[in-house]
């Protein structure tokens, strides 16, 4: 039997129900060999043989590959002959198969929240491959405190919420156009929120796009025409999303849009108006390279075809002050009184396009870019080559408006540098092949150079264009280009570059130099909390199986918003986005994670600590003055549980009670050499993971707790931590001030390190064995970095520690009420810990084993 928690209600101790009273406690562990990415280092049977006599565990069973189908299958049948209530998966990251457990338990009906996972590959094998006998320890360690917080988890039940059945895609470049036309075809309302005054993005401005070099503009087109007719599509252009509140199905978006002081639909597009103005201001759509009016139009086949006007360069829409544009225009389209408005949308889905900004060339000044007119950037050259560009096709120099005659283009600028962006940014090799083809094309006698360090044509068709061009005389030399110099009298360039392929240095003169510039993310200043990465790019829930999800429940990535790639991988990605979205929205309601806050009100003060804490105002006091919780706005970070002072607040999963017990257990045998890190599970645990990934090898002695977000780390935890005689405290969380994938977790997180630091002073405690560190998910080498420097801190002998105090019943636990009166055997059993001999023998045993491999 199963309880619903409608939308909207409260939750108090009544409402927390176990849905099986299981008269005993009887946990399975599964611990997986993983093929030899575990298996190699860890003893796994060793490991196993130790689970057996982990008290409350009734079955154990080895696996090669748990997470394959017939291991699944086996935890199934596991779960019906063995009478399993509680589930163990000693593998690999929950990030990566959580949900993959917990739908599999559910198929044996079991609660999916019965099962949780011990990271023994990512924090055990991947990063201890030189010791395996200390890995092994220390993934019987891990396994341990899972068993322990397995013992005290509570069925959730789980709940489902009603569905807006519209979208909202942020961004109009190609992946947004083609998101939106998909959700659209579908039979669902899209709300199209785009910046500029044009949909369209770069694509738009470019002259020819890879790889048969079709006309960019004649392709993007038709479709930014069906954007604008669709009757599903509600274009809003020169609009930004302001704010968002609300969960899955049910978001509520406000929109800034400003204005445009020209009317779209009586607007002709006829430039009567650009003949009057007075006021010259460079274009943006060329890349600054020639000039416009302050009323004016992007391209001739910009969507909505509609002037507009720029409010900072017009000099007054007053016949005092100018206002020859309204005199001049007949359809009375411009409106000197129109003003921004804010526009309120309901929708059930997001999808953001907003893509990538080409990198910044003043951010590399030994280029020389904007010191030297005849360095220029890969997009300055569409312009120049584009029919519709300031030159109407010719390909000058800058400094002379002469035809260049040799030209050289200079990959990985703004990419593959420490100094910039340390990834390959996906396109500019194919985009260098490109641009030396169009220059063949015009001008066959121009010598063409390109300088790279990696030639990574990986796209179909991609190497034909490379072939094609070295047939065409178009020179490849291996070396990045250290510097640039300009002659002074005829503005001609030196490039300095080392040719690798040869070992010599080489200093060859050109004409003109095209910079070829990698991309820029632009993520992090949307208004609601994804994770990016380090360079401002949208992270994905799963990099494989959930490539366009986030960690936000309805909200969906694509495009350049997600990494840097091309316009084909660009449409892929967002007919993906659109897919997803349309799952949800098709269904009219969607299950959400039964993890939400309660508040347990007999031990509640009304104090309203809870509310001050909560970023998505999900706690709210009722007409008796209790305070509750609505469920479907919670998300579950556990920061009010963090500062309550009471302890009143429940959170399923990632108790006080279930944090203490792994504590408990972690440091049973030699704490002080100890290190309890906790980690949020979107930022620094996926840090961690990374660290894995990567094979990043650090000290053995580190034991990671996670929590749904740095904000719920409470002082008590560090506190116990010391208590228990740990070496070191680790709290770690995402950067500061805006990474938080919980909006505020991590402020005041923050907050607490003081009050920490001064009860350790009181205690005798050194400062340095207490650490808070901001660690994002691609920061694995960040990770290695305090691991090894905490395991150099634990070295040291603690100077005194404080006195433990006696152990209490958790007032968590005890305000739990169950279905009968009497509590049941598996709670009195959560309070046991693994009996020491039997654990220091099976530990001896693993010993024995890996020194026989050995």
């Amino acid at each position: 039997m199963t309880t619903s928690d409608p939308k909207g209600s409260s939750a108090g101790p009544a409402d927390i129900e176990v849905v099986s009273t299981d008269p005993e406690l009887r946990i399975g562990v599964f611990p997986c060999k993983c093929g030899k990415n575990i298996g190699a280092v860890v003893d796994i049977d060793a490991v196993a043989e130790y689970a057996k006599t982990l008290p409350g565990v009734a079955h154990v069973q080895v696996n090669v590959y748990t997470c394959a189908d017939p291991g699944q299958r086996e935890i199934q049948e596991a779960i019906a002959e063995h009478s399993l209530n509680r589930i163990v998966v000693a593998s690999c990251s929950p990030t990566m198969h959580e949900d993959t457990f917990r739908k599999t338990v559910k198929a044996a009906g079991l609660n999916p929240y019965l099962c949780i996972m011990a990271n023994i590959r990512e924090h055990v094998s991947w990063v201890h491959q030189h010791d395996h006998e200390a890995a092994t320890q220390k993934a019987m360690d891990l396994v341990a405190m899972a068993v322990a917080k397995a013992a005290t988890l509570q069925a959730q039940p789980e709940q489902d919420v009603p569905v807006t059945q519209a979208a909202l895609v942020v961004g109009a470049g190609v992946a947004g156009m083609q998101a939106a036309l998909d959700l659209a075809e579908s039979g669902f309302k899209v709300h199209l929120v785009e910046k500029q005054p044009t949909i369209g993005g770069i694509m738009a401005i470019l002259d020819k796009v890879f790889p048969q070099n079709d006309c960019s503009i004649c392709i993007l087109g038709p479709k930014m025409v069906d954007v604008a007719k669709h009757p599903n599509i509600n274009m809003i252009t020169m609009a930004e999303v302001e704010s968002i509140s609300g969960y899955v199905g049910n978001f509520e978006v406000r929109v800034k849009q400003r204005a445009r002081y020209v009317e779209i639909d009586a607007c002709t597009a006829c430039g009567d108006c650009v003949e009057v103005c007075p006021v010259d201001v460079p274009s943006r759509t060329d890349q600054n390279l020639t000039w416009q009016k302050a009323i004016q139009i992007p391209f001739p086949q910009a969507v909505p075809s509609s002037y507009f006007i720029d409010p900072d360069a017009c000099l007054g829409m007053d016949l005092i002050r100018c206002g020859k544009c309204i005199d001049r225009c007949e359809q009375e389209a411009i409106i000197a009184s129109d003003r921004g408005k804010y526009i309120d949308l309901d929708v059930g889905v997001i999808i953001l396009a907003t893509g990538f900004k080409p990198a910044d060339p003043s951010k590399t000044p030994r280029l020389g870019w904007g010191r030297y007119p005849n360095v220029i950037t890969s997009l300055e050259f569409e312009r120049l080559i584009n029919a519709a560009g300031p030159t109407e096709g010719a390909l000058v120099r800058p400094s002379d408006l002469s035809k260049p005659t040799s030209v050289a283009i200079a990959q990985c600028v703004g990419s593959r540098d420490i100094s910039t962006r340390s990834g390959c940014s996906n396109f500019c090799c194919a985009e260098s092949v490109k641009c030396a083809l169009l220059i063949k094309e015009h001008y066959p006698d121009t010598e063409v150079s390109i300088f790279y360090q990696d030639l990574r044509m990986h796209g179909k068709y991609f190497e034909d264009q490379y072939q094609k061009a070295r047939e065409e005389g178009v020179k490849f030399i291996r070396g990045r280009v250290g510097e640039i110099q300009q002659y002074p009298k005829t503005k001609n360039l030196r490039v300095s570059v080392e040719d690798t392929t040869h070992n010599k240095l080489l200093l060859e003169n050109f004409d003109l130099v095209i910079l070829s510039m990698g991309a820029e993310g632009t993520a992090g200043n949307f208004p609601l909390p994804i994770s990016c990465t380090h360079d401002s790019f949208y992270i994905e829930s799963h990099p494989k199986l959930r490539p366009v999800d986030t960690s936000s429940a309805g909200v969906f990535i694509c495009g350049g918003a997600e990494s840097p790639k091309d316009i084909r991988d660009s449409v892929i990605q967002a007919s993906a986005a659109a897919g997803r979205a349309a799952i949800i929205l098709q269904k009219g309601r969607y299950p959400i994670e039964a993890l939400s806050a309660k508040i347990l009100q007999d031990l509640c003060s009304r104090c309203g600590t809870c509310v001050q804490r909560c970023p998505y105002g999900a706690i709210s006091q009722d007409g008796t003055g209790k305070f509750t919780v609505m469920g479907a706005l919670c998300q579950a970070c556990g920061t009010c549980a963090g500062d309550c002072p009471q302890d009143a607040i429940y959170m399923p999963n990632f108790t006080s009670e279930q944090i203490e017990t792994q504590i408990d257990i972690a440091l049973q045998e030699d704490p002080g050499n100890k290190i309890i890190a906790f980690a949020c599970a979107f930022c620094s645990y996926r840090g961690s993971d990374l660290a894995g990934v990567s094979r990043m090898q650090y000290p053995t002695n580190a034991r990671v707790i996670r929590a749904m977000c740095s904000g719920r780390y409470s002082t008590k935890f560090a506190q116990r931590a010391f208590e228990q005689g740990a070496g070191a405290v680790l709290y770690s969380g995402c950067h500061l001030p805006a990474d938080c994938h919980f909006q505020t977790g991590n402020h005041w997180m923050a907050k607490r390190e003081p009050r920490i630091r001064g009860w350790m002073k009181r205690n005798g405690i050194e400062d340095e064995r207490f650490g808070v560190e901001w660690v994002s998910a691609g920061e694995g080498k960040k990770w290695q970095t305090i691991m090894t420097e905490l395991a150099e801190v634990v070295k040291t002998p603690r100077k005194s520690a404080p006195k433990p105090k006696e152990p209490v019943v958790s007032k968590t636990k005890r305000a739990v009420k169950t279905k009968t009166d009497t509590k049941p055997k598996s709670e009195t059993k959560a309070k046991i810990k693994p009996k020491k001999k039997a654990s220091n023998s099976a530990k001896e045993t693993a010993k024995r084993q890996t020194a026989k491999k050995k």
